[in-house]
């Protein structure tokens, strides 16, 4: 288990999400604007549902800061729902059930599975908890671990490299460019296959049909050695495939090249190691994506995730009725086209946590003082390794 932990509560149309963080050094300085500027970044994109303009997501803290800085004690996080105001009988906590239950289960969607596994007859019991509204509050903690990273000299970025089959001119994009030249409608770098790209999510919904797509993910500034060989769950892309394929809808990821690998020999695909007039180590190349052996090599992390196309279809597919077995039409909830740049916004988050809970765990500390000391000691010997030969 690692330093760092945190768990979300709350439901899409309830009163408030919630988050705690727990493990965090003190000393931390956090900035509630760095917070709110990740909440709205996850509410903005190309194909958003109606939704977004009812929320304005902003962060509350109600434990674990005083005057900007952690203290080392659990960080509770909340964000109000504001269509709750909508739906405060039918999400009464003691009130008498009222509204129409949902039985038309969603094929894609927990309904069917979560109703059955939690003997519930109504499956809005089940798909409000299953919604990715719950990803607002990863992208609040998300937010917390950033800061912590920045702290330490560490970034992360992303960009959408595909929705609906159409994709961007990956060679045509330079990794410095992504994470800065980023629209904000699709967090995609290429501006002729954005263009190409909205179109294609504007048949969809004009069809009542909805897309997914890919986004790739890239961190900088990372030390060499965060994740370890030794043991199966301490390997590092294990954590981060994990944390990436508890997101809703992510169905595949990839490091590096990836699926790639399978299809070329060894040769074209491990990256060489040269020797730097700097007396570093250092690859020509990066398929590995930054990391090898499960831990990381120094390189630029590269991580890929692929997101299915988000099952409440305004032209829905056929389905059986929960409370009778008849065929019928699945339900329909107020839901997106495309939802693969605030995806990619929720992947950042989860990549931000996991890789503060390897440097904290690797480095622990109760303070951000000792976790710097101890982070800039490494660095220090692993220099020291190559400069004293």
């Amino acid at each position: 288990m690692g330093q760092l932990r945190f768990i979300t509560g709350g439901e899409s149309h309830g009163a408030a999400l919630t988050a705690i963080l727990d493990g965090m050094p003190a000393g931390l300085r956090v900035a509630r604007e760095v917070i709110d500027a990740q909440l709205a970044r996850r509410q903005q994109g190309y194909g958003r549902g109606d939704r977004m303009k009812i929320e304005t997501d902003r962060v509350a803290v109600l434990s674990g800061l005083r005057f900007g800085e952690t203290l080392g004690s659990p960080i509770t996080l909340q964000v109000v729902n504001h269509d709750f105001a909508n739906w405060t009988e039918r999400m009464d906590p003691f009130g008498t059930p009222t509204g129409a239950r949902v039985t038309a289960v969603r094929p894609g969607h927990a309904d069917l599975t979560g109703a059955l596994k939690y003997d519930r007859a109504d499956a809005r019991d089940i798909l409000e908890r299953s919604s990715a509204r719950e990803t607002t509050m990863r992208v609040a903690v998300g937010a917390v671990c950033r800061q912590l990273l920045t702290a330490l000299g560490v970034t992360i970025a992303s960009h959408v490299t595909e929705i609906g089959g159409v994709a961007v001119d990956r060679a045509a994009i330079r990794d410095e460019d992504i994470g800065v030249t980023n629209s904000s409608d699709l967090n995609c770098c290429d501006p002729a296959a954005e263009t190409r790209i909205k179109a294609r999510i504007d048949a969809a919904k004009a069809a009542g049909d909805t897309l997914g797509g890919i986004f790739e993910i890239v961190v900088r500034g990372l030390p060499v050695g965060l994740g370890s060989h030794t043991q199966w769950d301490r390997r590092l892309d294990g954590k981060l495939a994990g944390a990436l394929m508890s997101i809703q809808a992510i169905k595949g990821v990839e490091i590096g090249a990836g699926f790639g690998c399978a299809h070329v020999p060894g040769s074209e695909i491990h990256d060489e190691i040269f020797m730097g007039t700097d007396g570093l180590p250092y690859r020509r190349t990066n398929r590995a994506g930054g990391l090898e052996g499960g831990m990381t090599n120094g390189e630029t992390l590269v991580v890929r995730a692929a997101m299915k196309p988000i099952p409440t279809l305004m032209t829905p597919l056929q389905t059986v009725d929960l409370a009778t077995g008849a065929a019928v039409s699945a339900s329909k909830e107020r839901s997106d086209a495309c939802a693969v740049p605030a995806a990619s916004v929720v992947g950042e988050a989860m990549v931000a946590f996991v890789l503060a809970d390897a440097i904290c765990t690797q480095f622990h500390a109760g303070s951000m003082t000792d976790l710097t000391a101890s982070l800039a000691a490494y660095r220090e010997r692993l220099e020291s390794r190559w400069v004293t030969r």
